[in-house]
Protein backbone atom coordinates (compact mmCIF):
# COMPACT_ATOMS: atom_id res chain seq x y z
CA UNK A 1 0.00 0.00 0.00
CA UNK A 2 1.06 3.52 -0.92
CA UNK A 3 0.18 6.59 0.45
CA UNK A 4 0.87 9.80 -1.95
CA UNK A 5 0.18 13.52 -1.26
CA UNK A 6 -0.35 16.01 -4.21
CA UNK A 7 -0.19 20.09 -3.81
CA UNK A 8 -0.69 21.71 -6.90
CA UNK A 9 0.40 25.15 -6.44
CA UNK A 10 -1.79 27.70 -8.87
CA UNK A 11 -1.94 31.20 -9.48
CA UNK A 12 -5.41 31.86 -7.73
CA UNK A 13 -5.42 28.81 -5.31
CA UNK A 14 -3.81 26.06 -3.73
CA UNK A 15 -4.99 22.52 -3.90
CA UNK A 16 -4.70 19.36 -2.40
CA UNK A 17 -4.98 15.80 -2.32
CA UNK A 18 -4.14 12.28 -0.73
CA UNK A 19 -4.64 8.80 -2.68
CA UNK A 20 -4.21 5.16 -1.66
CA UNK A 21 -3.17 2.82 -3.96
CA UNK A 22 -3.08 -0.36 -3.41
CA UNK A 23 -3.07 -3.57 -5.96
CA UNK A 24 -3.89 -1.20 -8.84
CA UNK A 25 -6.81 0.57 -6.48
CA UNK A 26 -6.88 4.39 -6.95
CA UNK A 27 -8.75 5.31 -3.81
CA UNK A 28 -9.09 9.20 -2.83
CA UNK A 29 -9.24 9.73 0.85
CA UNK A 30 -9.30 13.60 1.43
CA UNK A 31 -8.86 16.54 -0.96
CA UNK A 32 -9.02 20.68 0.26
CA UNK A 33 -8.74 24.08 -1.66
CA UNK A 34 -7.45 27.22 -0.29
CA UNK A 35 -7.86 30.76 -2.36
CA UNK A 36 -4.44 32.43 -2.10
CA UNK A 37 -5.62 36.38 -2.96
CA UNK A 38 -3.44 38.38 -1.51
CA UNK A 39 -2.05 35.18 0.96
CA UNK A 40 1.28 33.97 1.30
CA UNK A 41 1.26 30.88 -1.48
CA UNK A 42 4.10 28.60 0.43
CA UNK A 43 1.81 29.40 3.51
CA UNK A 44 -1.26 28.17 1.97
CA UNK A 45 0.57 25.11 0.82
CA UNK A 46 1.52 23.94 4.16
CA UNK A 47 -1.89 24.96 5.39
CA UNK A 48 -3.80 22.30 2.12
CA UNK A 49 -1.32 19.87 3.22
CA UNK A 50 -1.97 19.75 6.62
CA UNK A 51 -6.22 20.01 6.22
CA UNK A 52 -6.07 17.30 3.95
CA UNK A 53 -3.86 15.12 6.50
CA UNK A 54 -6.83 16.00 9.57
CA UNK A 55 -9.57 15.10 7.15
CA UNK A 56 -7.88 11.65 6.00
CA UNK A 57 -6.74 11.39 9.93
CA UNK A 58 -3.21 10.76 9.22
CA UNK A 59 -0.13 12.07 10.16
CA UNK A 60 2.51 13.16 8.00
CA UNK A 61 5.10 10.71 8.20
CA UNK A 62 2.09 8.22 7.45
CA UNK A 63 2.73 9.99 3.41
CA UNK A 64 5.44 7.85 1.76
CA UNK A 65 5.66 10.44 -1.37
CA UNK A 66 4.91 14.00 -2.03
CA UNK A 67 4.08 15.21 -4.45
CA UNK A 68 4.04 19.07 -6.35
CA UNK A 69 2.81 20.44 -9.29
CA UNK A 70 2.53 23.98 -10.37
CA UNK A 71 4.65 26.29 -8.85
CA UNK A 72 4.95 23.59 -5.86
CA UNK A 73 8.36 22.86 -6.82
CA UNK A 74 9.79 25.77 -4.54
CA UNK A 75 8.06 24.07 -1.33
CA UNK A 76 10.86 22.26 0.89
CA UNK A 77 9.29 19.66 2.51
CA UNK A 78 8.05 18.10 -1.25
CA UNK A 79 9.60 14.59 -1.67
CA UNK A 80 9.22 15.63 -6.09
CA UNK A 81 8.12 17.37 -8.59
CA UNK A 82 5.73 16.92 -11.78
CA UNK A 83 5.26 19.33 -14.86
CA UNK A 84 2.02 20.99 -14.46
CA UNK A 85 0.86 19.51 -18.12
CA UNK A 86 2.05 15.35 -17.28
CA UNK A 87 -0.34 16.26 -13.77
CA UNK A 88 -3.82 17.73 -14.91
CA UNK A 89 -3.23 14.98 -18.07
CA UNK A 90 -2.93 12.06 -15.25
CA UNK A 91 -5.83 13.99 -12.98
CA UNK A 92 -8.32 14.60 -16.03
CA UNK A 93 -7.65 10.64 -16.88
CA UNK A 94 -8.57 9.59 -13.48
CA UNK A 95 -11.66 11.86 -13.60
CA UNK A 96 -12.70 10.96 -17.06
CA UNK A 97 -10.85 7.93 -18.43
CA UNK A 98 -12.60 8.81 -22.14
CA UNK A 99 -10.80 11.73 -22.11
CA UNK A 100 -8.09 12.17 -25.04
CA UNK A 101 -7.76 15.83 -24.70
CA UNK A 102 -7.45 18.14 -21.89
CA UNK A 103 -8.96 21.89 -21.62
CA UNK A 104 -7.31 23.58 -18.55
CA UNK A 105 -8.68 26.75 -17.75
CA UNK A 106 -7.15 28.73 -14.94
CA UNK A 107 -6.31 32.35 -13.36
CA UNK A 108 -4.11 33.39 -16.32
CA UNK A 109 -3.70 31.37 -19.19
CA UNK A 110 -6.15 28.64 -20.76
CA UNK A 111 -3.81 25.28 -21.92
CA UNK A 112 -5.11 23.01 -24.21
CA UNK A 113 -3.71 19.81 -24.89
CA UNK A 114 -4.04 16.71 -26.29
CA UNK A 115 -2.84 12.58 -25.35
CA UNK A 116 -2.52 9.36 -26.49
CA UNK A 117 -4.06 6.14 -25.06
CA UNK A 118 -1.18 5.88 -22.40
CA UNK A 119 -2.29 9.58 -21.01
CA UNK A 120 1.38 11.03 -22.65
CA UNK A 121 1.02 14.57 -23.53
CA UNK A 122 1.83 14.78 -27.58
CA UNK A 123 0.56 18.00 -28.10
CA UNK A 124 -0.52 21.93 -26.72
CA UNK A 125 -1.23 25.30 -26.64
CA UNK A 126 -1.59 28.24 -24.86
CA UNK A 127 -3.03 31.53 -24.61
CA UNK A 128 -1.41 34.39 -23.90
CA UNK A 129 -1.09 35.72 -20.07
CA UNK A 130 -2.60 39.02 -21.37
CA UNK A 131 -5.23 37.90 -23.02
CA UNK A 132 -9.18 38.13 -21.87
CA UNK A 133 -9.60 34.87 -21.84
CA UNK A 134 -8.80 34.11 -18.09
CA UNK A 135 -10.27 33.14 -14.68
CA UNK A 136 -8.41 36.56 -13.34
CA UNK A 137 -10.24 38.60 -16.39
CA UNK A 138 -13.67 37.26 -15.59
CA UNK A 139 -13.79 37.19 -12.10
CA UNK A 140 -12.77 41.12 -12.08
CA UNK A 141 -15.60 41.49 -14.72
CA UNK A 142 -18.18 39.22 -12.32
CA UNK A 143 -16.98 41.78 -9.62
CA UNK A 144 -17.46 45.16 -11.44
CA UNK A 145 -20.95 44.15 -12.37
CA UNK A 146 -22.09 43.10 -9.13
CA UNK A 147 -22.46 38.92 -9.56
CA UNK A 148 -20.89 36.51 -7.10
CA UNK A 149 -18.28 33.76 -9.19
CA UNK A 150 -20.86 30.94 -8.72
CA UNK A 151 -23.46 32.97 -10.32
CA UNK A 152 -21.72 33.47 -13.50
CA UNK A 153 -22.50 30.41 -15.56
CA UNK A 154 -26.30 29.98 -14.74
CA UNK A 155 -26.70 33.59 -15.44
CA UNK A 156 -25.13 33.06 -19.01
CA UNK A 157 -26.95 30.66 -19.75
CA UNK A 158 -29.92 32.77 -19.49
CA UNK A 159 -28.84 35.58 -22.60
CA UNK A 160 -31.27 35.81 -25.33
CA UNK A 161 -28.93 38.59 -27.13
CA UNK A 162 -25.08 38.51 -26.35
CA UNK A 163 -22.89 40.47 -27.54
CA UNK A 164 -19.11 39.16 -27.47
CA UNK A 165 -15.50 41.30 -26.55
CA UNK A 166 -13.67 42.00 -29.41
CA UNK A 167 -10.09 42.65 -27.50
CA UNK A 168 -7.76 40.06 -26.74
CA UNK A 169 -6.18 42.67 -24.34
CA UNK A 170 -7.85 42.54 -20.49
CA UNK A 171 -7.41 46.16 -20.30
CA UNK A 172 -9.43 46.67 -23.56
CA UNK A 173 -11.82 44.06 -22.77
CA UNK A 174 -12.93 45.78 -19.41
CA UNK A 175 -13.45 48.91 -21.11
CA UNK A 176 -15.42 46.99 -23.46
CA UNK A 177 -17.62 45.27 -20.65
CA UNK A 178 -17.88 49.00 -19.40
CA UNK A 179 -19.22 50.41 -22.28
CA UNK A 180 -21.64 47.80 -22.57
CA UNK A 181 -23.10 48.43 -19.02
CA UNK A 182 -23.62 52.10 -20.41
CA UNK A 183 -25.90 50.76 -22.95
CA UNK A 184 -27.50 48.85 -21.15
CA UNK A 185 -26.96 45.62 -21.76
CA UNK A 186 -28.31 42.68 -19.60
CA UNK A 187 -25.20 40.80 -17.49
CA UNK A 188 -26.79 37.62 -18.67
CA UNK A 189 -25.73 38.76 -22.31
CA UNK A 190 -22.49 40.48 -21.32
CA UNK A 191 -21.18 36.96 -19.70
CA UNK A 192 -22.78 34.78 -22.29
CA UNK A 193 -20.93 37.64 -24.48
CA UNK A 194 -17.60 36.85 -22.79
CA UNK A 195 -17.80 33.51 -22.57
CA UNK A 196 -18.10 33.31 -26.33
CA UNK A 197 -15.03 35.17 -26.80
CA UNK A 198 -13.11 33.12 -24.60
CA UNK A 199 -14.86 30.24 -26.30
CA UNK A 200 -13.64 31.07 -29.64
CA UNK A 201 -9.55 31.30 -28.20
CA UNK A 202 -9.90 27.87 -27.29
CA UNK A 203 -11.70 26.24 -29.13
CA UNK A 204 -9.06 27.44 -31.75
CA UNK A 205 -6.63 25.91 -29.18
CA UNK A 206 -8.05 22.36 -29.67
CA UNK A 207 -8.12 22.58 -33.07
CA UNK A 208 -4.80 23.40 -33.68
CA UNK A 209 -3.51 20.39 -31.71
CA UNK A 210 -5.23 18.49 -33.26
CA UNK A 211 -8.97 17.67 -30.88
CA UNK A 212 -11.49 15.91 -33.74
CA UNK A 213 -13.38 13.35 -32.05
CA UNK A 214 -11.93 13.38 -28.85
CA UNK A 215 -13.84 13.79 -25.36
CA UNK A 216 -12.28 17.31 -24.18
CA UNK A 217 -11.79 17.08 -20.29
CA UNK A 218 -12.12 20.61 -18.75
CA UNK A 219 -9.75 21.14 -15.86
CA UNK A 220 -8.85 24.04 -13.85
CA UNK A 221 -10.79 26.78 -11.64
CA UNK A 222 -13.36 27.55 -15.02
CA UNK A 223 -14.23 23.59 -15.47
CA UNK A 224 -17.43 24.02 -13.76
CA UNK A 225 -18.29 27.40 -15.50
CA UNK A 226 -21.50 25.54 -17.36
CA UNK A 227 -21.84 29.12 -19.01
CA UNK A 228 -18.06 28.37 -20.26
CA UNK A 229 -18.39 24.59 -21.11
CA UNK A 230 -21.71 25.85 -23.11
CA UNK A 231 -20.13 28.57 -24.93
CA UNK A 232 -17.14 26.11 -25.99
CA UNK A 233 -19.60 23.38 -27.19
CA UNK A 234 -21.18 26.00 -29.59
CA UNK A 235 -17.75 27.24 -30.72
CA UNK A 236 -16.72 23.85 -31.38
CA UNK A 237 -19.87 22.58 -33.15
CA UNK A 238 -19.14 25.74 -35.73
CA UNK A 239 -15.55 24.55 -36.62
CA UNK A 240 -15.39 22.16 -39.65
CA UNK A 241 -14.04 18.42 -38.69
CA UNK A 242 -14.49 18.91 -34.86
CA UNK A 243 -16.55 16.38 -33.40
CA UNK A 244 -15.47 17.23 -29.84
CA UNK A 245 -17.62 16.33 -26.72
CA UNK A 246 -16.70 18.67 -23.79
CA UNK A 247 -17.35 17.59 -20.25
CA UNK A 248 -16.50 18.21 -16.65
CA UNK A 249 -16.65 16.98 -13.38
CA UNK A 250 -17.31 18.52 -10.13
CA UNK A 251 -13.68 18.02 -8.89
CA UNK A 252 -12.15 19.31 -11.72
CA UNK A 253 -10.29 22.27 -10.22
CA UNK A 254 -8.48 19.07 -8.45
CA UNK A 255 -6.81 17.30 -11.47
CA UNK A 256 -3.06 19.32 -10.95
CA UNK A 257 -3.30 17.77 -7.37
CA UNK A 258 -5.33 14.39 -9.09
CA UNK A 259 -2.19 13.57 -11.08
CA UNK A 260 0.61 14.60 -9.20
CA UNK A 261 -0.34 11.89 -6.27
CA UNK A 262 -0.99 9.54 -8.18
CA UNK A 263 2.35 10.07 -10.30
CA UNK A 264 4.21 10.55 -6.82
CA UNK A 265 2.42 7.14 -6.11
CA UNK A 266 3.72 5.44 -9.22
CA UNK A 267 7.05 7.29 -8.92
CA UNK A 268 7.37 5.61 -5.28
CA UNK A 269 6.71 2.10 -5.86
CA UNK A 270 8.86 2.07 -8.54
CA UNK A 271 11.34 3.22 -6.38
CA UNK A 272 10.77 0.58 -3.48
CA UNK A 273 11.03 -2.24 -6.60
CA UNK A 274 14.15 -1.64 -6.63
CA UNK A 275 15.26 -0.51 -3.05
CA UNK A 276 15.36 2.94 -3.68
CA UNK A 277 12.42 4.05 -1.32
CA UNK A 278 12.42 7.70 -1.00
CA UNK A 279 10.49 8.69 2.22
CA UNK A 280 8.95 11.99 2.29
CA UNK A 281 10.75 14.31 5.39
Amino acid sequence: MTLAAGIDLGTGAVKAAIFRVEDGREEWLSRATLRIRSRDPMQLSREAFDQVLEDAGLKESDIDYIATTGEGESLEWHTGHFYSMTSHARGARYLEPRAGAILDCGALHGRAMIMDEKGKVINYKMTSQCASGSGQFLENIARYLGIAQDEIGALSMQADDPEEVSSICAVLAETDVINMVSRGITAPNILKGIHLSMAGRLARLLKAIGVRNDVVMMTGGLATDEGLCEALREKLAALRGVDAEVVNHPDSIYAGAVGAALWGAFRFDKLAATGQVLKAS
